[in-house]
């Protein structure tokens, strides 16, 4: 999950998606890779339902120990969170080792540093597609086809792009980025994760993932 700036909605759609598909039967693994301003499991347990608990989250480290087994089951996503020193790691060779550790049949989402800078390089050298998340305002928009630009100079082509808190999609946005428009999640505050209209959208969303990307790669229905 790529974008352009902080704030575009990368970590909701991110967690979103991976409830989503994990909704469908899908054993999902949703990892924090931005180690500098890392959220997605403080969202995860701000916002978790029966099927995820809220106890601290695993770190992307504790994932790919030797001692360890990545065991992603279909209940919930399995959430992973920063390392508690990232400055001591090369993220490169642990997003690799996560890689490495997730089971092949298992969607493994990556919740990406923002923009375009070395830091968002590490996750996209890594996966095998990236999905841009972006609300529709002008530069929000330069900057994903930035983000877009660097996804493809990295071999992670952008799947499509998620329009998150809009209304509507216009005409071009497809065009702008290179790649089909996949998704909008409407606005809802203060908490979109709780909106019906939002898990609705995350559910079309994810329906839309599968058939573009993973109906032969993944355990889902």
């Amino acid at each position: 999950m790529a974008g352009g700036k902080g704030g575009s909605g990368k970590t909701t759609t991110t967690l979103g998606l991976a409830r989503a598909l994990s909704r469908r039967g899908a054993p999902v693994v949703a990892a924090d890779a931005d180690w500098d301003l890392p959220n997605l499991a403080r969202l995860a347990s701000a916002t978790a339902d029966g099927g995820e608990p809220a106890a601290r989250a695993p770190t992307v480290v504790d994932a790919v120990r030797p001692a360890g087994e990545l065991r992603p089951d279909r209940r919930g996503p399995t959430v992973l969170s920063a390392p508690d020193r990232p400055g001591d790691l090369d993220a490169g060779r642990v997003l690799g080792a996560l890689a490495e550790a997730a089971p092949d049949d298992s969607p493994t989402l990556l919740d990406c540093p923002a923009g375009a800078s070395p830091d968002a390089a590490a996750p996209l050298r890594v996966a095998d597609r990236c999905l841009l998340a972006t609300p529709l305002r002008r530069a929000a928009l330069r900057d994903a086809a930035k983000t877009a630009a660097l996804a493809r100079r990295l071999d992670c082509p952008p799947v499509g792009v998620v329009a998150v808190r809009a209304e509507s999609v216009p005409d071009g946005v497809g065009d702008l980025l290179g790649c089909p428009v996949l998704g909008r999640v409407p606005p809802a505050d203060p908490e979109p994760l709780a909106a019906p209209s939002v898990r609705s959208a995350h559910d079309d969303l994810a329906s839309r993932i599968v058939d573009e990307y993973g109906a032969d790669r993944w355990r889902v229905a």
